[in-house]
């Protein structure tokens, strides 16, 4: 057995057995196929991750960098209490069209603000509006911005707020320093980034699944 087919099967075996079924977020990743939009929405154990990092974390406010179709949005949204906000930002008008909708259907549409355009643009105007620190920031969005992404996400953060940054592994190309691929030089650059950021403690996780060979960074914001 390929080694790419065993992933799936384990990954399948632990969301089978430990994440109880949800109609909600099955029917959005239905919807997102159905757009066809790119099948890159995080698997389902990552999404439960990033909820039990969201219930353990206690978070009330979040950032997410990325929003797609809007199934990790949902994952997240689901651990949020009654007065919780996500704020997620996405450049496409028709991937954020479908989120609208998968979030309406989940009952999560006024806990959640769709920001549309370019990130940078958008994390510009959420610092002019005065925008309160988030207690969890997740970014999955362009690569090559991934330095920028941090930076932005330093500036909303508080003393424990958590970060955690998706796809760094990029089936083990991050260690070509030669890379030309501008998704993995953009990840390098993050991961030298938090290396000389002593605001933030990281780690990196490698991960093999349904997703294929990746990983992902989590770091929280230290006190002081």
């Amino acid at each position: 057995m390929k080694m790419n087919e065993t992933w799936s099967l384990v990954d399948d075996y632990m969301a089978e057995r430990l994440l109880p079924r949800d109609a909600v977020l099955e029917r959005a990743l239905a919807a997102n196929k159905a757009a066809e939009l790119p099948p890159i929405d995080v698997s389902p154990c990552q999404g439960m991750l990033l909820q039990l990092l969201v219930r353990m974390t206690n978070a009330k406010r979040i950032l997410e960098i990325g929003t797609l179709g809007g199934y990790s949005t949902i994952w997240m949204g689901q651990a949020l209490p009654a007065d919780g906000r996500i704020v997620t930002l996405e450049l496409d008008p028709l991937h954020a069209q479908v989120a609208q909708a998968n979030l309406a259907h989940a009952g999560l549409e006024s806990l959640v603000d769709i920001r549309v355009g370019p990130a940078l643009e958008q994390l510009a105007k959420l610092e002019e509006e005065g925008a309160e620190p988030f207690d969890l920031i997740f970014i999955d969005a362009d690569k090559p911005n991934n330095p920028a992404y941090l930076q932005w996400a330093l500036r909303f953060s508080h003393s424990g707020t958590v970060i955690v940054g998706d796809n760094v592994v990029r089936e083990g190309e991050v260690v070509n320093r030669h890379s030309t691929d501008p998704r993995v030089r953009g990840v390098r650059a993050f991961i030298d980034l938090l290396a000389q950021e002593p605001r933030i403690s990281a780690t990196a996780i490698q991960t093999v699944g349904s997703k294929g060979y990746d990983g992902f960074v989590i770091g929280i914001v230290n006190a002081g």
